[in-house]
């Protein structure tokens, strides 16, 4: 199961993990399912839990219940090249089946073909055709409006200084006349963390939702030193750390978790499993040493 994505996207669902993950499979030409894992006795009983790549990009999906909503606040842009315009439209045809169209699949002035949908099982998805050159297929995308608005970029600088591997792309501010935006509102700007590519953008519009539990982002560690170091800098709310999960500053939903834990996961038997679950589960921050101790029964 080697793969060097340190960010992983992760997306809640009540039951339909399976069939959410069988339709990708359906739209996106490159999809594979990696592995699937059963954790019995959580909070939401048995969990089934998806590791899944799209396009090589990883994502894992999880079942626990009617807890959290997904929404459009964080998206997945998909680059598509001139040459795979039918590509685009065919996977936007199949998005859009019981989904609905946030802008609809055009010609819009910043690309040749674009359009941004929510799918029927809640996930929202920007496909774009690019000239630029494309060395990666999927960037998590995350739109602050609301309270947030007017914060893209105090967000790229925050997340620069907080992880390793950063970079600043191309910014892009709003024109003069697109009240409520202002010009020192980002349009659209990319920045680069653990040396992966991410897009924002402030809207000024109102919206009935903002970042949540829906979707989050893991963020695999090698030890404990790392994992306090990361989890010191972004927690901002108290009551949201939780089993290894914590919000930012921005409301943005996170989960710290160690590889070591993945290894478990992947390896465990179902008596291992379940003392690591139960372990987990009265945490918030994670504690290694406490982890392994439970999946080797001390």
């Amino acid at each position: 199961m080697m793969h060097n994505q340190t960010i992983v996207p992760h997306l809640w669902f009540d039951t339909e993990a399976e069939q959410a993950v069988d339709f990708y499979t359906n739209v996106f030409p490159e999809t594979e399912i990696i592995h699937k894992v059963t954790l019995s006795d959580t909070p939401s009983g048995d969990a089934q839990q998806l590791i899944f790549n799209i396009f090589n990009f990883r994502f894992m999906a999880i079942n626990a219940g009617p807890y959290f909503v997904k929404n459009p606040s964080i998206s997945f842009t998909v680059l598509f090249k001139k040459s795979e315009i039918e590509l685009l439209e065919t996977a936007y045809n199949k998005l859009i089946e019981n989904g609905k169209a946030i802008m609809p699949l055009d010609h819009y002035d910043f690309s040749e073909k674009y359009g941004w949908v929510q799918d029927q099982y809640g996930v929202s998805w920007q496909l774009l055709v690019t000239t630029e050159p494309i060395t990666h297929r999927i960037e998590p995308t995350l739109l602050f409006m609301n309270e947030n608005v007017g914060r893209a970029e105090e967000a790229i600088h925050f997340y620069n200084d907080v992880f390793k591997e950063s970079d600043v792309g191309n910014k892009f501010y709003y024109p003069k006349g697109l009240e409520p935006n202002q010009t020192s509102h980002l349009a659209h700007a990319r920045f680069k963390i653990e040396n992966q590519w991410f897009t924002c953008m402030d809207s000024a519009y109102d919206y009935d939702y903002q970042f949540n539990e829906g979707i989050s982002l893991i963020v695999t560690l090698e030890d404990q030193a790392e994992l306090d170091a990361y989890w010191h800098q972004l927690s901002a709310v108290p009551e949201a750390e939780q089993c290894g999960w914590l919000k930012d500053k921005f409301g943005v939903s996170w989960q710290i978790v160690p590889k070591q834990l993945d290894h478990m996961m992947a390896h465990g038997s179902p008596e291992q499993l379940k003392r690591v679950t139960e372990a987990f589960l009265k945490m918030k921050k994670f504690d290694i040493a406490k982890l392994e101790n439970a999946f080797n029964g001390h």
